[in-house]
């Protein structure tokens, strides 16, 4: 996954609301050589076989089932709630997504780029895990738990994994028509 690398984030991302504090954030970037709007990405990116596993996972471990089609809808502003996740914030280009248990944030954004010798977009996807409600009432300095620091490794891997397989949807699929 050389194309896909750790990156700040851009001005104005929903997630960096999460960045400071005590809350976790990280951002990762890739780029395409063509336009993709927002909604595609979204589309790809929820629909791609390394997320379906996940989506599996979830109507299993916590009864949250999900389909392509709730996918789309998600990615067109018809629906607010996919899987796990509801919206917590959505703009033209990018969606900020909270997880069930208030935990997690999945944030995904384009932006176009255009000049002399490119065209073509960046495409986002970061996350933010915070503390527990109880833990931030209760300590000075709360602590995200021993099972986000067990995870920190893979979630890192998985998160670059999720992006590169988006990106791979995007670059099979005809760009569609602006």
């Amino acid at each position: 996954m050389p194309s896909i690398h750790r990156s700040e984030l851009p001005p104005g991302a929903l997630l960096g609301k999460y960045q400071h504090g005590k809350a976790y954030a990280d951002c990762y970037v890739t780029q395409i050589a063509r336009h993709v709007s927002h909604a595609e990405f979204v589309q790809a990116f929820y629909t791609t076989p390394l997320f379906k596993l996940e989506r599996r996972l979830l109507a299993w471990l916590v009864s949250k089932p999900s389909t392509d089609a709730q996918a789309g809808q998600l990615a067109s502003g018809i629906l607010d709630a996919f899987a796990a996740w509801s919206v917590e914030e959505r703009r033209e280009d990018q969606l900020l997504m909270c997880d069930f248990q208030g935990r997690t944030r999945s944030w995904l954004m384009v932006i176009p780029m255009e000049g002399e010798n490119s065209r073509g977009t960046r495409l986002y996807f970061g996350s933010a895990v915070v503390p527990a409600r109880a833990a931030r009432a209760a300590a000075r300095t709360p602590d995200l738990g021993l099972t986000f620091r067990l995870l920190l490794g893979f979630h890192k891997l998985y998160s670059r994994a999720l992006l590169c397989s988006a990106k791979s949807r995007l670059m099979r699929q005809r760009p569609a028509q602006r």
